[in-house]
């Protein structure tokens, strides 16, 4: 019995993952296609840094850019896809969705 639950687990946490990213090819595409381009300047970097069991350290870096929107509104957003080797000042080129200008992606 107890292995049972175990592939129900495993299942759910794969069906979890897959979903996710799934999700994330889609909303890309939805940007891509649909989105707005606007001038953007990276913000700020924040680093996170993530400790395993084992006491390994991965460090992560989530890169946030502001830009105005068509209709005039600044704001500051967590970017996608950024390009290697940005740093906070650098202008880049973004898409946005008019409704969700939150979501961003860097235009390659």
């Amino acid at each position: 019995m107890d292995s049972i639950l175990t592939y129900i687990i495993i299942g759910v946490v794969v069906i979890v993952i897959v979903g996710g990213i799934i999700f994330t090819i889609v909303r890309t595409n939805a940007i891509k296609k649909n989105g707005i381009e606007a001038n953007a300047v990276v913000s700020r970097i924040k680093e996170q840094e993530n400790t395993d069991s084992e006491g390994f350290t991965d460090t992560t870096y989530i890169y946030y850019v502001t830009f105005t929107t068509q209709d005039g509104q600044s704001v500051e957003a967590k970017l996608g896809n950024p390009p290697s080797k940005i740093k906070v000042g650098d202008s880049l080129t973004i898409k946005y969705l008019p409704n969700k200008p939150k979501l961003v992606i860097a235009v390659k």
